[in-house]
């Protein structure tokens, strides 16, 4: 016959229940403390491409170029619809229409756009000079309005060259790096006849440039100087392909009229084509009734020998560089070799193509 088993008094029951409870806190409390905030949990199930959601980004989608998708960097044009686009791109399409000879349309509605019926955006351009951008050398973000005065002047890892670069020091590099560089740099301590030869280089440009300015100080001591205010109207050839020139009406220069005509890109079959553009131009004496391009109306019996360049005159500013050309205008020879326009790059091209005119000063 089986002991039988003792009764449990109500002490002992009680205990037990306190302990299991005390138990249970206590494992509890040991989750609480592995379990994050609330905050934090909600921070970690946003979905990971946060970043596209920042005010900023929404705002760069919507201010963007309709044509390059980039934020413009200057004036902001917009058509009658509201779409909006760059200046480099806005010249762009009105070149690509000009040298097409069809009419300019808004890349998103098709609406008709021209230089009088788009208009600035100036809130677009306040808005857009107010985001953030990144630094290309730091990183770090500025406002677009004050991001090129940190790049050119602020910024410590901006790209510097060395104090001796002038006699062969190659080194290029933060400009926080640049003051140990100089510290250790072996050119200044090469003797005359080893950086003879970097210093050939630079008087070989500072001798072009002199020459440049010393003929046109030459040009200016000449007995007979004249110059005459252009303007370049467009007009099309009617072969197959419809090339686009300029020509200006006649103007007189020593006792004998002339014309001036451009060519756009003259060693491309179609301009609309390339990225890179340029404006040829041609000085043509007319005789008789042929047409060139700097044109001698009047005939001449003896040659005469001229001097001409392009400035920029006072009214339609043209951004171009001076250079001198010569050529000798006979009754038999009368067309000058077409030359091209310096002008500094294919968006100055754009602009002057995407206006009605070109104007400029010829002496």
């Amino acid at each position: 016959m089986s002991e039988t088993q003792a009764p449990t008094t109500s002490s002992e029951t009680s205990s037990d229940i306190v302990g299991a409870i005390l138990g249970v806190v206590e494992n509890l409390d040991k989750h609480e403390d592995f379990m994050e905030p609330d905050i934090k949990r909600r921070k970690i199930s946003k979905p990971a491409d946060d970043k596209v959601h920042k005010l900023e980004d929404r705002l760069g989608g919507i201010l963007c170029c309709a044509v390059c998708l980039d934020l413009p960097r200057a004036a902001v044009y917009q058509c009658s619809n509201g779409h909006l686009m760059c200046a480099g791109c806005f010249t762009h399409i009105l070149a690509d229409a000009r040298l097409r000879d069809e009419t300019a349309t808004c890349p998103s509605c098709r609406v008709e756009i021209s230089k009088t019926s788009a208009t600035r955006n100036l809130a677009v351009e306040n808005a857009v000079s107010e985001l953030p951008s990144e630094c290309q050398f730091c990183n770090k973000k500025f406002p677009r309005n004050s991001l090129e005065k940190h790049e050119e002047a602020e910024c410590e890892e901006r790209i510097s060259r060395c104090m001796y670069d002038r006699i062969g020091c190659p080194w290029r590099g933060p400009l926080h790096e640049r003051s140990a560089h100089e510290n250790e740099c072996v050119h200044p301590h090469r003797t005359g006849a080893e950086i003879m030869e970097t210093l050939k280089v630079y008087d070989q440009k500072l001798l072009e440039e002199r020459k440049l300015y010393d003929s046109i100080f030459d040009l200016l001591g000449y007995e007979n100087i004249s110059f005459n205010d252009v303007q370049l109207k467009p007009y099309r050839t009617d072969g197959f392909v419809h090339r686009l020139f300029y020509e200006s009406s006649r103007f007189t220069a020593f006792n004998n009229q002339w014309v001036i005509k451009a060519g756009i890109t003259n060693n491309q079959k179609d301009p609309t084509q390339c990225s890179e553009r340029d404006i040829s131009y041609q000085n043509v004496k007319y005789s008789g009734m042929k047409k060139v391009v700097l044109i001698l109306k009047s005939k001449s019996a003896t040659t005469l020998s001229l001097n001409y360049l392009v400035v920029n005159g006072p009214v339609g500013g043209i951004n171009v560089k001076p250079r001198i050309y010569e050529f000798e205008f006979s009754e038999q020879n009368n067309e000058s070799p077409y030359v091209t326009l310096p002008l500094p790059d294919t968006a100055e091209c754009n602009r002057l193509l995407a206006a009605k005119t070109i104007n400029l000063r010829l002496v």
